[in-house]
């Protein structure tokens, strides 16, 4: 049973930073895909980042250049290192991940299948 656990979520200053991790566990093959989603109460869940598994990265026009996606394979585990953080930034960020095929748009809810139970995020002005 696939699992994904984030951390590192939390409460800090406009212009501050915080790095989320996203461990997973219970899976075989290659994950060809994993992304950073966030979601705030009555928007619908939005891409952030995201990577295949030849390191490939694509990120959502509002965190580029703030915002940076990696993983560690060994580790299985996926981070997102945010900087410059910005009270439009506070959300609730989830963990997603795609076994299988080959998809477009990196940064589409749909194109997942797997999800995290999230981590908060808030950043205070």
């Amino acid at each position: 049973q696939v699992q994904l656990v984030e951390s590192g979520g939390g409460s800090v200053q406009a212009g501050g930073s915080l790095r989320l991790s996203c461990a997973a566990s219970g899976y075989t093959g290659t994950l060809y895909y994993w992304a950073w989603f966030r979601q705030t109460p009555g928007k619908e869940r939005e891409g952030v980042a995201a990577v295949d598994s030849a390191g490939v990265t694509r990120y959502a026009d509002s965190v580029k250049g703030r915002f940076t996606i990696s993983k560690d394979n060994a580790k299985a585990t996926l981070y997102l290192q945010m900087n410059s953080l910005k009270p439009e930034d506070t959300a609730m960020y989830f963990c997603a991940a795609r076994f299988v095929g080959w998809i477009e748009d990196y940064l589409m809810k749909r194109n997942y299948h797997y999800w995290g139970q999230g981590t908060q995020v808030t950043v205070s002005s």
